[in-house]
């Protein structure tokens, strides 16, 4: 609006001046503009899309691929059921869980869709068992057989770390070369290497930290594979898919001319189950990872910690009373050592190591009053007890797997000595055994000693005199000496005897000695020395055992943790 003077009088007037402070306030909204091709959203749904996408693929098995085929028609599981079985529901965690070959398709701009994926062959991460958190790393055999790929190696390196770093034990689930290396590994590259092992630096620490390392064999499981299952403090077999060797059939075939060998036959259950290359056998897949959990629930989840005790519904001052007529009064007779194990024990704890192998000794783990227990015992239905390579082989490696973790033991003695005979010595039972009395004197964890019948010899000697002071009562069943009757009264009084030439006469004489050292080697005559500190009614053992379990727990384990931080004891499993 103007004036006569042709002035604008809207922006002098105060209405005017008024709207122009107003939009020097609040300048007016522009338009904007529209979203370009290139601009990503900001919410990043486009990556988050994409790991999605790939998280599906690799969770979704592809029922067309040949490995994938092959797997179900040997029978085994895939590997993500696998996973999934052994953990307790819902606590798979994933590690790595895009890792794998990508290939990219680009899109306008700067976007990109994955449009071809092949998972890492080796699913690892966190999960529980029984509401203990483990790690775990588990082999595709449906992806190159498990042989390495680009991301295989940093994987299972990282997660040995975090095994180390977090104190938590580490399940390994084996099923081909657990990433060993391949001939087409030198064409992928464009050259051939010095095979490196960076992980067994790792796995050593674990195993001497008594972080619990534990091993199933589901398939195959080829050279570096089955170093790593075999490098356990605990290993089981599938009977009916799993098999171990240091390289296959055909290499086999072409290196040794054993033709036509198939996995059982080079490396099955029948083979490594029996000598000690792997502790348990089970039926089948099931029934490894059952024998996983049931293991760890007696371990500690490292060295620097005291095994779990749980509550028992097993009174611990519970009479044994079957126990005062299990040894036979006729020394010739055997009786079932295991009896003796499970009537002191815990109602249904005993879980026994290394069965089909080293039989002359038994071996395991068990609770009393709800704690852990390990278990040595000779088995008198085996070579009559007396100890041989093999069985002072597994009586070594059980005395260093308690020391590991922490486990007091208990044994039961009932040993005529070392095996002895042409094959003793070929199979260096004096070696194994003085490795054997080596380790009962390097180990420290507590030991108890229960004699049910015979202690004789080396063998004998070790056993009991490994601690000081020394833990240890005995039944009256127990006889004991440098040599058995048998055989030690002809060596001891082999002039006098062969003097007498009329053989009535000598057999005679014979009785009469005999009878006299059967009198002299009453248990009680022994006690009355003080040569051994208490004979004690067979059914009072697992009230004596508790008791001493139960001290050993509130008072020396934590003593013990405290030395083993200190430096001052240094447990060595490998």
């Amino acid at each position: 609006m103007a004036d006569g003077n042709g002035n604008n009088t809207s922006k002098t007037s105060p209405a005017g001046r008024l709207s122009q402070v107003a939009n020097h306030i609040a300048p007016r909204k522009r338009r904007r503009a529209s979203r370009t091709k290139d601009e990503l959203p900001p919410d990043y749904s486009d990556i988050l899309g994409q790991l999605d996408s790939l998280r599906t693929i690799a969770s979704t098995p592809d029922t067309s691929n040949k490995g994938y085929v092959r797997q179900k028609q040997a029978g085994k599981l895939w590997v993500r059921e696998r996973v999934l079985e052994l953990l307790d529901p819902g606590s798979f965690h994933e590690v790595g869980s895009v890792s794998g070959t990508v290939e990219w398709k680009k899109l306008e701009g700067t976007r990109e869709e994955p449009i071809s994926y092949i998972p890492s062959n080796n699913v690892q991460g966190f999960g529980t068992l029984r509401g203990r958190k483990v790690v775990f790393t588990a082999d595709d055999f449906s992806i190159r057989a498990g042989h390495a790929d680009g991301a295989l190696m940093e994987k299972t390196l990282y997660m040995e770390k975090l095994a180390i770093y977090l104190r938590l034990p580490i399940v390994k689930l084996v099923d081909g070369s657990s990433g060993g290396g391949s001939v087409t590994t030198i064409k992928t590259a464009g050259f051939s290497y010095i095979p490196p092992m960076p992980s067994f630096k790792m796995v050593t620490e674990q195993l001497n930290l008594g972080i619990p390392n534990l091993g199933a064999v589901l398939g195959p499981a080829i050279g570096l594979g089955a170093a790593r299952v075999v490098a356990c403090h605990f290993s089981v077999m599938a009977a009916d898919v799993g098999a171990l060797f240091n390289a296959g059939p055909k290499v086999v075939a072409g290196a040794t001319f054993e033709e036509g060998l198939s996995f059982t036959d080079l490396g099955g259950s029948s083979m490594h189950c029996t000598n000690g290359t792997i502790d348990n056998l089970a039926a089948n897949e099931q029934e490894c990872f059952e024998q996983l959990r049931n293991i760890l629930s007696y371990l500690p989840n490292s060295g620097s910690s005291l095994p779990p005790v749980f509550p028992s519904e097993d009174p611990p001052d519970r009479l044994c009373e079957e126990l005062r007529t299990i040894i036979p009064r006729r020394k010739a007779r055997m009786y079932d050592p295991r009896k003796i194990i499970t009537t002191v024990v815990d109602n249904g704890s005993w879980f026994e190591i290394g069965a089909l192998w080293g039989t002359t000794a038994i071996v395991g783990l068990a609770r009393l009053g709800g704690r852990s227990v390990g278990i040595v015992s000779l088995n008198c239905e085996v070579n009559a007890g007396a100890l041989d390579a093999a069985g002072s082989q597994k009586t070594t490696r059980h005395l260093k797997f308690c020391d590991i973790f922490n486990i007091p033991i208990l044994q039961f003695v009932d040993v005529p000595g070392y095996a002895i005979g042409t094959i003793a010595e070929r199979t260096a039972t004096m070696r194994h055994g003085v490795a054997l009395a080596t380790t009962y004197f390097s180990t420290t964890t507590p030991v108890f000693s229960v004699v049910t019948r015979r202690v004789y010899g080396v063998a004998g000697g070790i056993m009991l005199d490994c601690r000081d002071p020394r833990m240890r009562v005995a039944w009256p069943s127990g006889e004991w000496g440098s040599l058995p009757l048998d055989g030690g009264i002809e060596v001891g009084h082999a002039a006098e005897l062969n003097a007498i030439k009329d053989m009535g006469q000598r057999e005679a004489r014979y009785k009469e000695l005999e009878e006299e050292y059967t009198r002299l080697m009453n248990p009680v005559r022994t006690a009355n020395a003080f040569g051994v500190e208490e004979i004690i009614d067979p059914a009072m053992t697992r009230r004596i055992v508790a008791e001493w379990l139960k001290h050993v727990y509130e008072e020396l384990l934590p003593m013990r943790l405290l030395d083993r931080a200190n430096g001052k004891i240094h447990p060595i499993f490998y």
